[in-house]
C-alpha cells in the first residue's frame, strides 16, 4: 500500500483533523466546508467531507476544529532568523546606516554559535505561534540554526552565507563556502532541512566568488538566495563600480535561473522584470521591511502580471520587527492595490498563495508542502474565526488576509506533528526563551540606536 492509496477503517490512522473550513490553496481557489484531512506517517492520505471521514476512518487522534479554517502551513520566503535578538535595537534608520553603524558592529561583538542557536530558537517560537511551518534563511553559523530548527520541529531551507569580508564565522569567501558545505553535509539525512547557497548581495560578493557559487550550485543541485535591488544606493554603487545595474551583472555572470531567489526586488525596471520572467527566477517580497527601512515599494503587480513567481517574506526581526506572515499578506495586498489604484489587484487568495505555494515553489519544495493535497507532507495551521473581532465571517479566505492576525492561530503542525497549540510548544519551554533574552539583551544594549 502506498501513502496515497485509500485506507480502510481497520487501518491504524495517525490523525484526522475536522475543520469548519478548509482552504487547500489549489488552482480553483476553492473553499471547502465541514471537511477533514486524514494524516498517516506524516503524509496527507485523504481529504473528504467530515461526515464521510467519520464513517471511513478510525484515527488514533482526532482534532475537532469547529470554529476554525485549516490552511497550509505558512512559508517565510526570506528571513535572518538569528537576528531575532536584535529586534528593535536600531529602528528608524536608513539601510546602510542601520547596517554599518549598528547591526554589523553588534554582530562583530556577539555573533557565535551559541548566539545563533539561541536567537534562532526565539525566532522559531515566534513563527510557529503564527502558523509558519517553514522558512528560508540566510545567516552565519547555519549548523547552530539547524540545532534550533531541530528542537522546534520546524522545516527550513538554510542558506550557506557568503561574504568577502571576515566575521567571527569565517575569514573570507572561500572559508564561508567551506564551512557552509560542511553544514550542508551535516543535515543531509534530515527530511526537514534543505540548503541553498546564500551570497549576501552583489555589493558584498565579487565576480570571482559568484562564479565559484554557480559551479558549486550546479554540482550540488542547490538553489541560490541573495538580496537584489533592495535600495537605490545598491544600484548606484553597482553602476559606479561595474558600469551596470546589479541584475545585469548577475545575468552576465550566469547566476539567474529557476532556482534563483532574489530577496526584495524593490527597484526593477520593466526590462529587468522581463529578464526574471525569462530565466524563471523567484522574488521574495518583504513589504514591511522595505517600508520600515524606506527602501521603497516593489512592483509586485507588474511582476505577477509578467509571470514571475513571488513569495512573501518577513526579512529579519531587526528590520521588521515581526516574523508575522499575516501582517505581510495584508500589507502586500494593500500596497499592491494602492500603487495600482485598482482594488482588484492582488486579491486575498493570491496573497495567501504568495505565503504558501508560491514560496514553496521558490524553494523547490512545491511537491512536498505549500498546499493541502493528498501525498504532501502535513504542514498545517488552524486559524480560529469565531472571536468577536473576526465576526461575522462571510468569506474565510478574505478574513485570513484582511481580518485575522497571528494571534488567531491555535494549532501548527509540521509533518503531521503538533508543534504548537494554544500557547504551548511541543519542544520549547517559555522559561528557556526568557533566559535567552535575559542573557543576550545586556550584551546588545550598547548598539541600540
Amino acid at each position: 500500500m502506498t501513502d496515497q492509496e485509500p485506507l480502510s477503517i481497520t487501518t491504524s490512522i495517525d490523525l484526522v483533523i475536522e475543520a469548519r473550513w478548509l482552504v487547500p490553496v489549489d488552482s480553483s481557489h476553492s473553499l471547502r466546508e465541514f471537511y477533514s484531512v486524514v494524516i498517516h506517517h506524516q503524509v496527507i492520505v485523504d481529504i473528504l467531507p467530515t461526515i464521510d471521514a467519520r464513517v471511513k476512518y478510525m484515527p488514533s487522534e482526532l482534532v475537532v476544529l469547529g470554529e476554525h479554517v485549516l490552511i497550509p502551513g505558512l512559508i517565510n520566503a526570506h528571513t535572518h532568523i538569528a537576528m531575532s535578538l536584535m529586534r528593535g535595537m536600531a529602528d528608524d534608520l536608513p539601510l546602510m546606516t542601520w547596517l554599518n553603524d549598528h547591526i554589523w558592529p553588534a554582530e562583530r561583538a556577539v555573533i557565535s554559535e551559541q548566539f545563533v542557536r539561541d536567537s534562532s530558537l526565539l525566532g522559531c517560537a515566534e513563527m510557529l505561534s503564527g502558523g509558519i511551518t517553514c522558512f528560508n534563511d540566510m545567516y552565519f553559523f547555519p549548523q547552530a540554526t539547524a540545532m534550533a530548527v531541530n528542537q522546534a520541529g520546524m522545516r527550513a531551507n538554510l542558506g550557506l552565507a557568503v561574504l568577502e569580508f571576515a566575521t567571527s564565522y569565517a575569514s573570507d569567501a572561500d572559508d564561508y563556502l567551506r564551512k557552509g558545505f560542511e553544514a550542508h553535509d551535516s543535515w543531509r539525512g534530515n527530511a526537514l532541512i534543505s540548503s541553498s547557497i546564500a551570497p549576501h548581495a552583489p555589493y558584498t560578493v565579487s565576480n570571482q566568488t559568484f562564479e565559484k557559487i554557480i559551479t558549486y550550485a550546479e554540482q550540488l543541485g542547490l538553489g541560490i538566495h541573495t538580496h537584489l535591488h533592495e535600495t537605490r544606493d545598491e544600484i548606484s554603487q553597482s553602476e559606479s563600480q561595474y558600469g551596470m545595474r546589479p541584475i545585469q551583472r548577475l545575468t552576465e555572470l550566469g547566476l539567474l535561473g529557476p532556482t534563483f531567489v532574489a530577496a526584495h526586488g524593490v527597484h526593477l525596471l520593466a526590462h529587468e522584470i522581463d529578464v526574471l520572467t525569462e530565466y524563471g527566477c523567484h522574488i521574495a517580497h518583504c513589504p514591511s521591511s522595505n517600508l520600515k527601512l524606506a527602501s521603497g515599494i516593489a512592483p509586485i503587480a507588474l511582476l505577477l502580471k509578467n509571470g514571475v513567481n513571488v513569495g512573501l517574506g518577513t526579512d529579519g526581526a531587526a528590520s521588521n520587527n515581526r516574523l508575522d506572515m499575516f501582517a505581510e499578506m495584508r500589507l502586500a495586498a494593500l500596497l499592491a492595490k494602492g500603487v495600482s489604484e485598482d482594488p482588484s489587484t492582488l486579491p486575498a487568495h493570491q496573497a495567501l498563495e504568495m505565503a504558501t505555494i508560491n514560496a514553496a515553489k521558490a524553494l523547490g519544495l512545491e511537491d512536498i508542502i505549500g498546499s493541502i493535497e493528498v501525498g504532501k507532507q502535513a504542514d498545517l495551521a488552524a486559524v480560529k474565526l469565531s472571536d468577536f473581532n473576526t465576526s461575522p465571517c462571510y468569506d474565510p479566505i478574505s478574513h485570513l488576509v484582511y481580518s485575522c492576525g497571528r494571534e488567531h492561530v491555535t494549532h501548527t503542525w509540521v509533518a503531521g506533528e503538533l508543534r504548537y497549540s494554544n500557547g504551548v510548544y511541543a519542544n520549547i519551554e517559555p522559561i528557556e526563551l526568557k533566559e535567552i533574552v535575559q542573557t543576550w539583551q545586556p550584551k546588545l544594549r550598547q548598539y541600540k540606536h
